[in-house]
This record gives C-alpha cells, structure tokens and sequence, in this order.
C-alpha cells in the first residue's frame, strides 16, 4: 500500500454561528469566530490517496489528475467564497472546519479514478488542523 497526498490552498470567509441560538449563546460558544460580519482564513488541504502502485505507469495516481479532481470539485467552490452564503454543498451546515471536512470528503469520495481516497486534512491555522477518514 502506498499513500499519495497533493496539497491545494484556497481562501474563504465565514461566521460560525448556529442560527437557532441567540448572539449572546454564540458568541459565549464561537468567541469571536460568531462575528455577524464573518472573518477569514487561507486554508491548506491536504487530500490523500491510497493504492498500489500501476507496474504500467509506475504511478498510484498521476498528481496533475489528483491536483485536476481536488481543483474542480472543491477548490473552484470554496477559493474566495463566503462559506456560509456562496457554497452549496455547505447550505444549512454550520461551517466548522470539521463540518467543512466533511463536506469536502462528499465532493471527492466518488471522483478519484485511481486509488481511494484515504485521508483529508483541513488545517485553518498554521496551528490548528482536522483529519477525516472517511464513514
């Protein structure tokens, strides 16, 4: 078994709030993150696949067509959007990064044509990152 990963950056805006509490419940939850006018973050992905190696190609997965699938599917959507507002696959999902993961691992779990899709990181800091691996 062996593990492919391809980086992609994209920036968005959001506010974290749950709609069914109060401004005050929010804030007391989200800090500032529940900031009626939103803020920002340049986020990192990391998308992994997993799979052995083709003796053909001598490839898992060609980069440029992992890089093509991550791009058309989830970057497009989310690079300088409003989360809240701007992206469909989040309607009604209060937009946590873990909430954003797995979102995101929605978009891709069907369309990587080598290999499967083993692990996504979302890191929202330099400091702070999530994990998904999937159901």
């Amino acid at each position: 078994m062996i593990y492919v990963t391809r980086r992609e950056v994209f920036s968005a805006s959001h506010r974290i709030f749950n709609p069914k509490l109060s401004d005050e419940e929010n804030f007391r939850i989200y800090g500032k993150c529940s900031n009626p006018n939103g803020h920002g973050h340049n986020y990192i992905l990391e998308v992994t696949v997993a799979g052995e190696v083709d003796e053909n190609t001598g490839y898992l997965i060609d980069l440029k067509l992992l890089k093509e699938v991550i791009r058309s599917n989830v970057i497009e959507k989310l690079d300088h959007k409003n989360l809240n507002t701007d992206v469909d696959f989040l309607r009604n999902k209060i937009p946590t990064s873990e909430n954003i993961l797995i979102a995101i691992w929605e978009q891709l779990k069907d369309k990587i044509p080598f290999g499967k899709l083993y692990s996504i990181k979302l890191y929202e800091t330099e400091n702070n990152f999530v994990e998904y691996r999937g159901e």
